[in-house]
């Protein structure tokens, strides 16, 4: 194993928090200045949530959890 299963979830979890965050900064900073450098954060957290993906999808099972209790 080279590490392949890793880098699938590295790049799923790196581009649904890329868009999901430069989303974020498009409707709080609207359309302007969300679109022109929002990509700047959503970048810069994609990038790091991506390689911390174990934890993030252990998070979302956790709030899954906690809603649905």
């Amino acid at each position: 194993m080279n590490g392949s299963g890793y880098m699938v979830g590295v790049w799923i979890v790196g581009v649904l928090a890329f868009a999901a965050i430069w989303l974020y900064a498009l409707f709080s900073w609207g359309l302007l200045l969300g679109l022109m450098i929002g990509w700047i954060p959503a970048l810069i957290g994609g990038f790091i949530l991506g390689w911390l993906w174990p934890l993030v999808v252990l998070a979302v099972i956790g709030l899954i959890i906690l809603i649905n209790h």
